[in-house]
């Protein structure tokens, strides 16, 4: 799916994307990644990038997204859009699709590519066969 097919929900989701990884906290590898969730009630949430020294401590902007909304109350996600540095084509780490199928295996997951387009697949196709109990 292209930039013409996005709805304006999807490019305020994108532009929240894009204001939250000018927050990333990337001092080691300098890859500022910035997530955007949408929730039922129409909330978005926010996350960045936090790198920490000992790397395996830090964590993606993906799931510091889903931490805020979860903190707020909220476990009802519809949406993420991911933005990563320009030029780069956006996709969530095995650990970050995990989170994203807990929440909601068929949201509306937002990947930008390095050409500019967008495509929207699901958590579900990110991660076939995934974790549950």
């Amino acid at each position: 799916m292209t930039n013409q097919t996005l709805t304006p929900a999807d490019h305020e989701l994108l532009a929240e994307a894009r204001a939250a990884r000018e927050m990333a906290y990337a001092p080691y590898s300098n890859f500022h990644v910035g997530a955007a969730i949408r929730t039922g009630d129409g909330r978005i949430f926010r996350g960045c990038n936090v790198e920490n020294a000992s790397y395996g401590l830090s964590i993606c902007a993906e799931r510091v997204a889903i931490g805020s909304a979860v903190a707020a109350g909220s476990r009802d996600v519809e949406a993420c859009a991911v933005v990563l540095p320009d030029g780069l084509r956006a996709t969530p780490c095995g650990a970050c699709r995990q989170w994203l199928t807990q929440f909601n295996p068929q949201m509306r997951v937002l990947l930008v590519g390095s050409d500019g387009t967008v495509e929207v697949t699901t958590a579900a196709a990110l991660l076939p066969g995934g974790f549950e109990l």
